[in-house]
């Protein structure tokens, strides 16, 4: 009896904790929904903002699923709140948020980016779908209630959203990577190209010389040689054979 006391008490805290948890959140949303441009700017610009803002659902306050429709009105109020002219005494920042909204509105209308969009936000839920049925086998195994936290369809959205942000993350630091080595191994194969360049010019050069010079270095060797030849016969024709001494006989 007291293990089901204190098991229906835990329960009822946890039913309690979640409620909290979702009014909070709705809450959250209602005043998202509502912000003001200035508030708009800075959910844009916040601490993070560059990931943030790599789901463009996240940036522009929309549900996935929405309809073109609903994606233009979306897009229209936000930029309309957000936009320099609008902000003239914040034109710098209000410049880089619209900028924000403007890049997640364009990406959602190519066909192609807004499926790798979609493809990101579903492999988060599979994930959060994953894990906790992953929980609950190991609360099934130690003999617990199999309930858990992300039962709660506002605590399982949250999850969902906080897994997608981080494979989106993910993505872009692997883009930014594959970026880096790509630009490296393009600087590199041109240093390359440059080198073989020197090389192939100082060949060049180095056979002009050689061509432009051959005349001179012939006529020197001719030169060499027929000095040469001079002097050998000057020399023979000082050296003169000693005489032959006769020998007397008494």
């Amino acid at each position: 009896r007291w293990r089901a006391f204190y098991g229906a008490a835990a329960g009822s805290v946890y039913m309690l904790t979640c409620i909290y948890l979702m009014r909070i959140v709705k809450q959250i949303e209602k005043r998202d929904s509502v912000l003001t441009s200035k508030q708009q700017i800075d959910r844009l610009l916040r601490p993070g903002a560059s990931y943030f803002n790599l789901n463009p659902f996240e940036v522009l306050q929309i549900d996935p699923e929405a309809t073109d429709d609903e994606l233009k009105k979306r897009f229209r109020a936000l930029s309309i709140l957000v936009h320099p002219d609008k902000n003239q005494d914040d034109p710098d920042r209000s410049q880089k948020a619209f900028e924000a909204v403007d890049k997640a509105y364009k990406l959602l209308l190519d066909p192609e980016q807004k499926k790798r969009a979609l493809d990101v936000i579903h492999a988060g839920k599979e994930y959060v779908e994953h894990m906790v049925k992953e929980k609950r086998k190991q609360l099934k195994k130690e003999g617990k209630p199999l309930d858990v936290e992300e039962d709660d369809p506002e605590m399982f959205k949250q999850a969902v959203y906080k897994q997608t942000m981080k494979l989106f993350a993910e993505l872009e630091i692997k883009r930014k990577e594959r970026e880096a080595k790509e630009m490296h191994e393009r600087k590199r194969a041109r240093e390359e190209e440059i080198e073989a360049a020197e090389n192939a010019k100082r060949q060049r050069e180095w056979q002009k010389n050689f061509e432009e010079t051959r005349d001179g270095r012939v006529d020197s060797w001719r030169n060499f040689q027929a000095k040469g030849k001079s002097k050998e016969k000057k020399n023979r024709s000082f050296l003169k054979p000693p005489k032959v001494k006769m020998e007397q006989r008494e």
